[in-house]
């Protein structure tokens, strides 16, 4: 009983640690976004603007941490085919879409220094922010692992390979949401951990025989408690 009493304090004081950081001041009504463009600028300068021409409609502007995002919504586009004016520092330039837009939410990437404009998030920048939440959930959930006593190395190998394949399916699945609008990703992500511990029970259950079934079962609750937990304030932290 001293043993699941330890288990059970070092549990509590992670969440204690780890709650604070998981409010996200963001709150958004039942309805969903309209259909819009969304231009992305990394390490924007602060005055810069992005304006649709030849309205000279400003886009509307939201920042979460290095990254900036631009925002044109349906009832501002009126024609087929897109230019945008983008200024800052008294100097400016124009970059125009290659085709009509055709999805519901239009992303795009703006390169400053090359004054170009792509369709879609850049690949380094989905596999950087995929790779830096799978290792941090991974880090997370395998300090739980560690204090819950396993040590066998094929305990470790199954710990691994389960979460790897778990991890990186979510992240790389919520990589397709809009960058900026956390809540409606935490939600998903509440969905997304239920999946991922019905799946993650019976695998360790049945993979994992290093201790006794309970304090497996009790593992599997906590880590997946914590590593929501984490995920909501990775969420808030860095972009999407």
């Amino acid at each position: 009983m001293k043993k699941w009493l330890k288990y059970f304090l070092l549990t509590a004081v992670a969440l204690i640690v780890l709650f604070p950081f998981t409010q996200t001041t963001e709150c958004y009504a039942n309805s969903a976004e309209p259909p819009s463009i969304m231009i992305i600028v990394s390490n924007a300068p602060e005055d810069l603007e992005i304006r649709l021409l030849p309205e000279g409609t400003e886009a509307s502007k939201t920042t979460r941490s290095y990254e900036t995002y631009y925002s044109f919504y349906l009832y501002e586009l009126q024609q087929g085919v897109y230019s945008f004016e983008v200024s800052s520092g008294g100097e400016s330039f124009t970059v125009k879409l290659e085709r009509p837009i055709q999805k519901y939410n239009n992303i795009y990437t703006l390169d400053l220094k090359n004054q170009s404009l792509a369709s879609g998030k850049s690949l380094s920048r989905s596999a950087f922010l995929i790779f830096s939440r799978v290792t941090l959930t991974l880090l997370v959930e395998g300090l739980v692992f560690l204090l819950f006593g396993y040590r066998r190395k094929r305990s470790w190998l199954v710990f691994l390979g389960i979460n790897l394949a778990t991890q990186l399916a979510l992240w790389i699945w919520l990589n397709g949401t809009s960058p900026f609008h956390a809540g409606y990703v935490i939600f998903t992500l509440f969905f997304a951990e239920i999946l991922i511990f019905m799946i993650e029970m019976p695998a360790f259950l049945i993979l994992v025989n290093e201790h006794r079934r309970l304090r497996t079962a009790a593992y599997v609750i906590i880590a997946n408690v914590l590593s929501l937990l984490a995920g909501i304030f990775l969420i808030s932290a860095l972009p999407i």
